[in-house]
């Protein structure tokens, strides 16, 4: 299971929200900074996501992602507004190694397709959810604020054709609040999808990673291609080294 460490960009800052709401934020200074001092500890991956983007549409922090993934000497996957071929082209030719669609899949449903077999392994789908009082895992859109009215599972159905390079799964309850990952809810995706499955979302501590890490789906065994860590890992919780060290118990 690989390790990437998140770096959340708002107004040109890496911050870090709890449960997507934008008046939780703290911030954590210069992302580049923190790219570089992620990369150093050893990282062979980082997620970068643009929450303004992911809101509204508007790339207000793009030349910021663009300049991780210049000066980054790991792969950088990069999300958030991504919602056009023309944003995905500018990414990835920009040195992006794997961009995330998420809202996009709704607003224009042939991306995706058109994406993946244009950058096969390079365009990974982005689902966030939050429980509903069924049981059903909802996707959530635009940066957490609307919910998508379908499920987690359909949705997996549908996009699973198009052979995207990784599943990245959100559970937005647990987001932000260092209480443990939804290992129920991915659980139920990793069932849904052929696709690598990234989890994120609620990881405190070394030991939460290593639950994940041992994490099998019921029905097909299937387990966690990674985990994106992002408040533990910038309050000091766990070091990327620790959190490498418990991913490699997966084997």
């Amino acid at each position: 299971m690989e390790l990437l460490p998140a770096i959340d960009l708002r107004g040109g800052n890496a911050v870090r929200l709890v449960q997507g709401d934008f008046g939780r934020e703290r911030s954590y200074g210069d992302p580049l900074a923190l790219a570089s001092g992620f990369a150093a500890a050893g990282a062979r991956r980082l997620h970068v996501v643009d929450l303004d983007a992911a809101r509204t549409g508007e790339p207000v922090n793009r030349s910021t992602v663009i300049a991780i993934a210049r000066q980054s000497a790991v792969p950088v996957q990069a999300g958030g507004g991504v919602r056009t071929d023309t944003d995905v082209a500018q990414l990835l030719d920009a040195g992006v190694d794997r961009v995330v669609l998420g809202t996009a899949l709704f607003d224009d449903p042939s991306l995706l397709a058109r994406c993946c077999e244009r950058y096969p392994g390079r365009v990974a789908v982005g689902l966030d959810y939050r429980r509903r009082a069924d049981g059903t895992l909802e996707a959530a859109v635009r940066g957490w604020v609307e919910g998508a009215g379908q499920s987690v599972g359909r949705i997996l159905a549908e996009v699973d054709e198009a052979g995207p390079g990784a599943v990245v799964v959100t559970a937005i309850d647990r987001d932000g609040t260092l209480l443990g990952p939804d290992v129920d809810g991915l659980r139920e995706v990793l069932d849904a999808t052929s696709a690598p499955v990234v989890a994120s979302g609620g990881v405190g501590s070394a030991a939460d990673i290593v639950a994940l890490s041992a994490l099998r789906s019921p029905r097909h065994g299937r387990r966690l291609a990674g985990v994106i860590v992002g408040k533990a890992l910038v309050d000091g919780r766990v070091s990327v080294g620790e959190a490498m060290a418990a991913c490699e118990t997966s084997g």
